[in-house]
């Protein structure tokens, strides 16, 4: 039985148990379509970045006063827009916006990596959220170290350091080895710190496994390669395999420990172009997660690793590389008959950027997605990069979607 098959009649427990608060708000219903029709439950979600200070805190060194006042600040927008789940990034370089038994405190929070803030952002952040009817996702990067490659500026208790050989520089960035199984136990051993100690609805993975290929490059897993990859076709399959395994064992350990706990992904959005691969979507994008990255995503989604998929669909309708419309319907294709929910990932930051395409500078292309994600069955919420521009909404686009799509609360699906 698949993961997510295995999990619906806990899952059920599990949201009979949450959902009486929001009932009381709701009533027996959910959200009401662009078109006022039946209320139904709806992922509405947002991502807060904390890597390299993009969403939060805002600059690394605030007291911890101004830090939880910016978080709840963030958490109220996301109200305000009537969203229901909220993906705060935790781990994003190595490194932990909790007291961690495994990796440093993060330099986001305090200017210093290792410096103890004084205080539990990931306690406060779950109650917070919660307090206001909100999913609390943890989001986690598994395999990036640092945004430089030098493990010198880490603090000497670093894993990385105290396990050099564990550690790949490439494209400026220092990253774990994913072809390590030591590596691969340890990165889930990390995350799943956080998961086993604090009231987390979900682990969210972003799109980063083996990195994006910079030109001129190589990334170096020679040696482990030469130890771990007899049996495989050629070093991609190989990468694939690794990958793999960290999504299918980091599942399993939380079902495991637990299960009510959702598991996501929000990858890049072009598993394979169909020039390459007939199975894949009618796109000629650059980049394609199975052979770039080394992420089968397109399996894990088939063979029911995970329970929800977030493609980063960050694309206007109607672009001629990688169309919007074309991508959500793939992507409704591929859960089809799959336990595994589906929700798009917005690219809300792209909306006003004077740098792109004139659909972007139209307040209403965002709501045109929702529109045309609600003629597809097997959509069930979107998520919104990233929580500065909910709160900002600089050319009122994110305005416009809750006017046009979500004029109640919605609770998120089951």
């Amino acid at each position: 039985m698949t993961r997510t098959g295995a999990r619906i009649s806990r899952r059920g427990i599990a949201v009979a148990a949450a959902g009486g608060a929001m009932t009381a708000v709701l009533g027996a219903g959910g959200a009401v379509g662009a078109t006022g029709g039946a209320r139904r439950r709806e992922f509405r979600g947002m991502w807060i970045a904390t890597v390299v200070n993009v969403d939060w805190p805002s600059a690394p060194g605030l007291s911890a006063e101004r830090q939880r006042a910016e978080l709840t600040a963030l958490l109220d927008a996301a109200v305000r827009r009537r969203l229901n789940v909220v993906m705060l990034q935790i781990r994003p370089t190595a490194d932990a916006f909790w007291p961690s038994r495994f990796e440093p405190w993060s330099e986001y929070l305090t200017g210093t990596q290792g410096r103890d803030p004084g205080w539990d952002p990931l306690a406060f952040a779950v109650r917070e959220a919660h307090r206001r009817e909100l999913q609390l996702h943890g989001w986690f990067n598994p395999y990036r170290v640092a945004n430089h490659t030098d493990p010198g500026r880490l603090v000497p208790t670093h894993p990385a350091r105290v396990h050099p050989d564990w550690a790949v520089p490439y494209g400026g960035k220092l990253y774990y080895n994913p072809g390590l199984p030591e590596v691969r136990r340890f990165v889930q051993d990390a995350m799943l710190d956080a998961v086993l100690r604090y009231d987390l609805d979900g682990v969210h993975f972003d799109d980063y496994f083996y990195p994006y290929p910079v030109e001129g490059q190589r990334f170096d897993d020679d040696a482990a390669y030469e130890r771990h990859g007899a049996g495989f076709p050629d070093r991609a399959a190989w990468r694939r395999h690794n990958i793999d395994l960290l999504v299918r064992e980091t599942g399993q350990r939380i079902e495991r420990y637990k299960p009510e706990v959702r598991f996501g992904i929000s990858p890049f959005a072009v598993w394979r172009n169909r020039s390459t691969d007939r199975r894949g979507s009618n796109t000629r994008a650059g980049v394609q997660t199975y052979d770039d990255l080394g992420a089968d995503t397109r399996r894990w989604v088939r063979e029911g690793w995970i329970d929800y998929i977030v493609p980063q669909v960050y694309w206007h309708i109607g672009n001629a590389a990688a169309d919007y419309g074309e991508l959500v319907r793939w992507w409704a294709r591929t859960v089809h008959g799959t336990d595994v929910r589906l929700y798009i990932g917005e690219a809300l930051y792209r909306a006003g950027d004077p740098q792109q395409p004139a659909p972007w500078q139209d307040p209403a292309e965002l709501s045109r997605h929702l529109t045309l994600a609600r003629g597809v069955p097997e959509v069930s919420g979107h998520a919104f990069f990233s929580a500065k521009q909910v709160a900002g909404d600089p050319i009122g686009a994110m305005a416009r979607v809750v006017r046009d799509h979500y004029r109640g609360r919605a609770r998120p699906p089951r």
